[in-house]
């Protein structure tokens, strides 16, 4: 791809407007004169970040994927830079662009409760804690007890910044998946359920989550179709309810999830008779039964029981809440429940138009080109995100939901609350 250049301001200003010409620019190299030598601007010469590549982005615009590969932008210093430098809280907040207030009177009555595994890159978390952080919420955030300590001291500087968001008081080592991740989630219940803080619902996220859908639309999904109902969308395990223990790789389902690792090694039979359920390790759950899940026998058992299994947290969710006495149950849901959208690999073709990024483990890590579809889809969050390759895609869809997130708002919007809209080209010129 032939660089773009500091040295045509009119290009540089003008990306949503002119991104055919920018197209054929990029395409065709000999434009350039004989006598200029190449250049490689950083992200500050790129003069399309970050509403202009943004829109384009979300429209699908043919450049834009070129130019985003060009233009990626970690968006590193402006986010550490208040973690590195603590001091006033308030400062930290608004440097970081947090929501200080409830932006309308149902939000402040239907509090939410969140479980957060943080992810590897301290950028990524603050970008999702943002997302998501209203302050009549509560947050239970689960470090890695594994990571490192300057790692766990910077989240820490950031959440003694606010009473509504703590670490777990109890650590695990968390993989991907298995039996630290259920626990990690249940340590977090213990503590949400032994706060000061009155919430309806809990929902879990990992660190390559991110939300496509505001708080208040969030819970309007909440009240209109699951009132007082649990969100664990899964069927009954394939092979006679009987699930197989690690170690392994899982099969895939037709919905382009797990089922149970292909090994012919069997666990017993599951505690009390119960029927077990495969289905999604991510949830939405009533407070009430979360309650149930801390107290009663039979979920203990199953606990127990599911400690050598592949994906516990898989089966473990569903299958409690398919108990009829279970409160908020919902025995017939199947795969009912837009908690996640996600690309996965055996639904290329029927269900989406292949992933723009890359796979991981059969699932799309978004790319650029994603962000159309992302936007489109019904589910409250979408996931994976790796902002460590592609940056531009979180940088993007976190703009376009701050956007979405302040039009809602019934009470007069904070300055702070804005990302900056100025290109870095201005900045330069102005400064």
């Amino acid at each position: 791809m032939s660089p773009l250049r500091a040295t045509k301001p009119g290009l540089l200003v003008c990306a949503a407007i002119c991104i055919t010409s920018i197209f054929l620019y990029l395409r065709n190299p000999t434009h350039k004169g004989p006598e200029e030598e190449p250049i490689y601007p950083a992200i500050v010469e790129c003069g399309f970040y970050p509403d202009e590549l943004c829109s384009a982005l979300f429209e699908g615009k043919g450049a834009a994927p070129q130019i985003a590969k060009f233009c990626n932008n970690a968006h590193g210093p402006e986010i550490l830079t208040p973690l590195h430098t603590p001091g006033n809280c308030s400062r930290v907040s608004q440097a970081l662009h947090f929501i200080s207030r409830p932006l309308s009177a149902e939000e402040t009555h239907f509090s939410l409760a969140y479980i957060i595994t943080v992810p590897k890159e301290l950028a990524m978390f603050v970008q999702l804690l943002r997302a998501i952080y209203v302050p009549q919420n509560v947050y239970c955030i689960h470090v890695d007890e594994k990571a490192p300590k300057k790692y766990k001291a910077a989240v820490q500087t950031l959440l003694n910044c606010f009473e509504n968001i703590f670490i777990s008081s109890k650590r695990e080592k968390v993989p991907n998946m298995g039996f630290t991740r259920l626990q990690a989630d249940i340590n977090c219940m213990k503590d949400l359920v032994h706060s000061t803080f009155q919430w309806h619902y809990v929902i879990n996220l990992c660190g390559q989550d991110f939300p496509i859908k505001t708080n208040k639309e969030i819970i309007h999904y909440i009240r209109s179709k699951w009132s007082d109902k649990n969100i664990t969308p899964g069927v009954i395990q394939q092979g006679n309810r009987r699930s197989k223990a690690s170690p392994s790789h899982p099969e895939f389902s037709p919905e382009g999830n797990s089922y149970v690792s292909p090994n012919k090694i069997f666990k017993a039979d599951p505690p009390h008779n119960l029927t077990i359920y495969f289905g999604s390790a991510y949830y939405v759950l009533t407070r009430k039964f979360v309650q149930f899940v801390l107290t009663d026998i039979r979920a203990k058992d199953m606990l127990q029981w599911s400690k050598d299994m592949h994906s516990p947290e898989r089966h473990y969710w569903v299958t409690l809440n398919r108990l009829k006495d279970a409160p908020g149950a919902t025995a017939n849901a199947g795969w009912e429940g837009d908690v996640r959208a996600t690309k996965w690999r055996n639904e290329e073709g029927r269900v989406h138009d292949g992933c723009k990024g890359r796979y991981v483990r059969e699932s799309c890590v978004y790319g650029p080109g994603d962000l159309p579809w992302i936007i489109q889809s019904p589910s409250l969050f979408a996931s994976k995100f790796d902002s460590s390759t592609d940056p531009l895609v979180v940088t993007c869809l976190e703009r376009w939901h701050r956007l979405r997130v302040l039009r809602q708002a019934e009470v007069s919007v904070e300055p702070h609350w804005r990302f900056p809209q100025q290109t870095h080209f201005d900045v330069k010129l102005n400064g």
